[in-house]
């Protein structure tokens, strides 16, 4: 694997690419990497350039220091918010729930690497990453009404119950309440729990896994997954009917045919 070398100009955040793996460092560890106004729009438009770059296969997100990241700047957000009163609130929420639409439609993995305290849309951006892997010791917390906000916010109201269940969801979003890791782990909420030493190898080795499979299935299977939701079971079966006749036509799915008949791994083609 070559090294890590930064590829591309971020103001707000730290970006390096390893081969096709993106990792993306929240970096403002004074403030638990908590969110500005420009932190929030660069992430979104950062999400959204990433999947018209064929260059990556996969995404890792964590935070530098002590959190992940601790919610929206209260200093620097929720003072001009009150200034702004009206449709200025509005167009904030707004962009804040298109970074989350982002990260769900963004046809690549994307691994939230837990390092610490993560809260509030730290937790909603943990939420719209497909795999959540947390070091031992964090808390996760979804705290919008802490603050008087509905818990509902950056679709965590559509992403928990369909992930722990309706009932499990109402609970943490109405007392919104401090999770542990391994509390997490036990309903579901993270795929896995790690030693802090090793968060970094753990999202890396995952997240090449990931890089070394089929971009374009990978990025079908989790267009379907979302999109099935609100179909019937007729609508679903013809959704992945035509979606895997589709992946049939790439070269990837010959050199699955040609790996399998060698009696070897494939290697997937890197488009």
């Amino acid at each position: 694997m070559e090294a890590s070398t930064p590829v591309k100009q971020h103001v707000h955040f730290l970006y390096d690419q390893t081969d096709s793996i993106v990792r993306i460092t929240l970096n403002r560890p004074d403030r638990l990497n908590a969110l500005t106004f420009e932190v929030y729009a660069e992430l979104r438009d950062t999400f959204a350039a990433l999947q018209r770059d064929d260059s990556v296969r996969a995404v890792i997100v964590t935070g530098a220091g002590r959190a992940f990241c601790s919610g929206g700047d209260v200093e620097e957000i929720i003072g001009p918010l009150l200034a702004r009163r009206g449709q200025g609130m509005t167009e904030f929420t707004r962009m804040t729930g298109e970074l989350t639409r982002n990260i769900c439609e963004l046809r690549k993995p994307v691994i939230a690497a837990l390092n610490g305290v993560t809260a509030g849309a730290g937790a909603a951006i943990a939420l719209a990453s497909d795999f959540r892997i947390a070091a031992e010791g964090i808390k996760l917390a979804f705290l919008f009404n802490k603050v008087g906000l509905a818990g509902a916010d950056m679709g965590v109201a559509w992403l928990l119950p369909r992930i722990l269940g309706m009932a499990r969801a109402m609970e943490i979003l109405y007392l919104g309440g401090t999770i542990t890791a391994e509390r997490a782990l036990e309903i579901g909420l993270v795929h896995r729990v790690v030693k802090r030493e090793n968060l970094e190898s753990e999202a890396m080795a995952l997240a090449q896994s990931l890089a070394d499979g089929p971009t374009f299935a990978i990025g079908m299977t989790k267009a379907l997954i979302y999109n099935e939701w609100n179909m019937s079971l007729q609508s679903a079966i013809e959704a992945e009917a035509e979606a895997q006749a589709i992946c049939m036509l790439t070269e990837d799915f010959e050199e699955g045919y040609r790996a399998f008949k060698e009696k070897r791994l494939p290697q997937f083609h890197k488009k």
